[in-house]
């Protein structure tokens, strides 16, 4: 078995660009559950402050991943980055430890 790989991405939206942002998230969801080495792939937004959104992301592989962010469907988020975060993506990487589902 592959050491399965989770991601953890935090974006913060610019003041005023929450539904723009909140738009290009979710048109990376379809596309990227797609995708082969793709277990789950999930946005959220935070209860407490509504312009910070996360990603939980669930990978068979670290190259499925790296693959991942080299898509092209992550271009409209990745060639707005100005535009839209307030600040940098966040990213924290983890080994899933208990089995995936199938």
């Amino acid at each position: 078995m592959s050491e399965r790989i989770s991601l953890v991405a935090y974006l913060q939206a610019k003041p005023g660009k929450e539904q723009k942002l909140v738009d290009t998230l979710l048109s990376l969801v379809g596309p990227t559950r797609q995708e082969a080495g793709c277990i789950d792939y999930h946005l959220h937004r935070s209860n407490e402050d509504p312009r910070r959104f996360m990603f939980y992301e669930n990978w068979h592989s670290k190259k499925d991943l790296d693959d991942h962010l080299a898509k092209p469907h992550l271009v409209p988020l990745l060639s707005r980055t100005d535009e839209l975060l307030d600040g940098e993506i966040e990213l924290e990487l983890f080994t899933m430890l208990s089995e995936a589902p199938v």
